[in-house]
């Protein structure tokens, strides 16, 4: 989005040309001569930082149209000048609309001015506090997961595959604010960090535990949201990992009546990428099944109100159309950010030092590098993405 770009939207051509000439010096100005022009405009991959809107317009009034700019692009700060002194309508504009500022027409050219001039300035510290926001939660989620993968692998792993498959949900389903997703599923198991791996390896399988772990184990959720909530503006994301194990119908933990819709919809999506994880493993590796992922479906499918029906339908559709990924036997030193591990690497010990399914990331190369005296012999089985998927990692993990 340009930071000096602003829109004014009315239907009076003379206003328009009015605010051309008033502004232009100042800011890269563009007009629309109603709501349809002015949408259009954002559509076309267009963003302002600040746009001006008329209320009385035909078609869409501007209460309507700032709303609609409001869901498209959240960040613009939006103003709204008319010439009805109208209390009813400058309280629907900021209920509604959101607005930052209202004006009535004929409105003095230096107060359009100053407005316009604040509206800029809120939205230099709306971008700038989002900015700040993305690179300290990023690092701090990067600091966790990091720890998370040198603790317990088992863990690290299954959160790491989850992650993928989550992104691709809310991609294929067109969510918004995938980003609190992507936290929600690499932090969902920080909780199972404490767990034994064998503990935490049976769990992942499917297998009964007793006593203390299977309390341990259900509780992780719960733990792992507890954490979260300790880091600033991450709710959401807490409440998505509070709610990973429960079922669409009102079933699972944590208890309540909260069902349905009501269910935070990422928590939906984690719910099913989760059971679909260890279904997948479980058929795969009792080796009775050729299509271990067609299984899991076939499971979840049987399983009635487990799971969001439209989530379900999104993943079944995605199984069934490869996205691009090859299988390949590489070298230890042709690995590289992004690739996905297509088997279990173990250490000398014979515990499980990288997880199948696993995105790698320029740690966990470094890990495996380091385990294996530096040998650049070894070959292992990867999945390798698509070129622009693969380069794009390898700059989010530089």
């Amino acid at each position: 989005m340009d930071k000096s770009r602003v829109l004014f939207v009315d239907d009076d051509p003379e206003m328009l040309a009015s605010y051309r000439r008033i502004f232009r010096k100042k800011y890269e100005v563009m007009t629309a001569g109603g709501p349809a022009e002015g949408l259009a405009a954002l559509d076309e991959t267009m963003r302002f930082a600040v746009i001006i809107s008329d209320l009385r317009m035909p078609g869409m009034d501007g209460v309507a149209f700032l709303e609609n700019v409001r869901q498209k692009s959240p960040e613009t700060v939006r103003i709204m000048l008319t010439g009805y002194a109208d209390v009813t309508a400058a309280v629907a504009a900021v209920n509604a609309s959101k607005v930052f500022s209202f004006l009535t027409k004929p409105c003095p050219e230096d107060a359009l001015e100053a407005a316009v001039a604040a509206g800029f300035r809120q939205y230099q510290l709306v971008v700038a506090e989002k900015e700040l926001l993305r690179g300290t939660v990023r690092g701090t989620i990067r600091l966790l997961t990091d720890l998370m993968a040198m603790v317990n692998p088992e863990a690290f792993g299954k959160s790491s595959r989850v992650k993928r498959l989550v992104m691709d949900l809310a991609q294929y389903m067109g969510l918004p604010d995938p980003w609190r997703l992507e936290l929600a599923a690499m932090l969902s198991q920080i909780g199972c960090a404490a767990l034994p791996r064998d503990i935490l390896r049976k769990a992942y399988q499917g297998q009964p535990l007793s006593g203390n772990f299977a309390f341990e184990f259900a509780m992780h959720p719960k733990v792992a949201a507890d954490l979260i909530a300790n880091i600033p503006r991450l709710k959401e994301v807490a409440e998505i990992v509070s709610y990973q194990e429960k079922r669409f119908d009102g079933g699972g933990l944590p208890p309540g009546d909260v069902k349905g819709e009501a269910i935070p919809q990422g928590a939906r999506l984690l719910k099913a990428a989760l059971d679909f994880d260890t279904l997948e493993r479980m058929a795969s590796a009792s080796g009775k099944f050729e299509e271990p992922a067609q299984k899991a479906l076939e499971r979840m499918r049987g399983r009635r109100g487990w799971y969001d029906p439209a989530v379900l339908d999104a993943l079944e559709s995605m199984i069934n159309f490869p996205d691009g990924f090859e299988r390949a036997h590489l070298f230890i030193s042709q690995l590289r950010p992004g690739m996905l591990l297509d088997q279990e690497v173990l250490d000398l010990s014979g515990e499980v030092l990288l997880s199948k399914g696993q995105e790698l990331g320029a740690m966990a190369i470094k890990k495996l590098r380091g385990a294996l005296g530096g040998r650049q012999d070894v070959s292992v089985r990867v999945l390798v993405p698509p070129r622009d998927k693969l380069e794009f990692a390898e700059l989010l993990d530089a």
